[in-house]
């Protein structure tokens, strides 16, 4: 097994803190170059915003950081393949490269479900890499919803 490039092992940091605070362990990092400006965890219960996917949060965070609402040149680095909202905010934001961890056959809309970046309606496609962190990030998952049940 080769080791998770970097941003992907901050994004399942901040997954695992997502799960501390009783969140579904989902995180996102975005990335310049190979510089992190962005970390976020998901957070829609603790902000009472069901928008608060990691994606969204990481994405206003690096929307801060550059001064800009175009991230191009930037990349998105998930635990869980996006779902539509979160794919629609990707694509909005011009990001370069979209890396993720767990398929989502449930929610997920990148390779599942509407396959939102195959869509002659969305007009920015980044490029797609999955499968990055997958055990780590679905183990996450697993371990969460199961002590739940």
């Amino acid at each position: 097994m080769f080791p998770l490039p970097d941003p992907m092992r901050a994004a399942l940091e901040a997954a695992v803190a997502a799960a501390a605070g009783q969140e579904v362990p989902v995180g996102a990092v975005i990335t310049l170059g190979t510089r992190i400006i962005a970390v976020a965890a998901n957070a829609p219960r603790g902000l009472n915003d069901p928008t608060a996917h990691a994606e969204i949060l990481a994405i206003r965070a690096a929307g801060s950081v550059l001064c800009r609402d175009r991230l191009d040149g930037c990349d998105i680095w998930v635990t869980l393949e996006p779902c539509a909202m979160c794919a629609g905010a990707i694509a909005h934001a011009r990001l370069d490269r979209l890396y993720f961890g767990a398929d989502d056959p449930k929610g997920g809309a990148v390779t599942h479900g509407p396959r939102f970046f195959s869509q002659p309606t969305c007009h920015h496609h980044p490029e797609i890499y999955s499968g990055i962190g997958e055990q780590e990030s679905a183990a996450l998952l697993k371990a969460f919803f199961a002590a739940r049940r």
